[in-house]
């Protein structure tokens, strides 16, 4: 999207009609797509983005959550992994109405968001579709050595602590593997989001309150 033609958007979205009312807000831009706020609320409400306890700036963290994603997408269009079966998709939407505990606030959280029914089967199709592809892409087995797996146990004994008793490195040894390959892929994907990032032009038109 030209620079102009983000500031249109930008005034149209924000400008109030007669009463008054701010319709809604952009927070981002990436390459052409806009992030609005309602798309950062309701991903929050709709458990796409989790917040973590304590985060001081929840709007915040939700765009930069939706920036990433969108950047994702972006190289998951190029590369087009195999499209969810219906089965999935249905799974996937019933886990959301579970979780939200009633089908009655999912309609309403999507009524607050301007959202159908429809365009929420096209946000968990491309979070299955995301899901496949970091899979594919990141989900090779990495093969921490033996000193490694010491060090990581010795730099978090809490996590291996149980009642006060830090349990033994040989009963904790697969935990320790898989936390050490969490952490490397975690670390792979943000190496991974940062390059996307140089190639793509990314507006934050957000400014937290003070």
């Amino acid at each position: 999207m030209k620079k102009g033609a983000i500031v249109v958007a930008l005034a149209l979205l924000v400008a109030a009609p007669a009463r008054g009312e701010i319709i809604d807000r952009i927070l981002a831009t990436v390459g052409t797509t806009l992030i609005l706020q309602s798309d950062a609320v309701a991903a929050v409400r709709l458990g796409f983005v989790r917040v973590p306890p304590g985060q001081q700036d929840a709007l915040q963290w939700a765009m930069d959550r939706l920036v990433e994603r969108r950047l994702m997408l972006i190289e998951v269009e190029r590369y087009g992994p195999p499209e969810p079966t219906l089965a999935e998709i249905d799974a996937r939407m019933t886990r959301i109405d579970a979780d939200l505990r009633s089908g009655q606030r999912l309609e309403e959280i999507l009524r607050e968001a301007g959202l159908s029914v429809g365009q929420l089967r096209g946000w968990v199709r491309d979070e299955l579709r995301l899901e496949a592809y970091l899979r594919q892409r990141f989900g090779a087995t990495f093969a921490p050595t033996e000193d490694e797996l010491v060090r990581y146990y010795r730099d978090h004994e809490a996590e291996f602590t149980v009642d006060g008793r830090l349990r033994p490195f040989g009963e904790v040894r697969d935990r320790v593997r898989a936390a050490v390959a969490e952490q490397r892929r975690e670390a792979a994907i943000r190496e991974w989001l940062a390059s996307l990032r140089r190639r793509t032009d990314v507006n934050i038109l957000y400014l937290p309150a003070r």
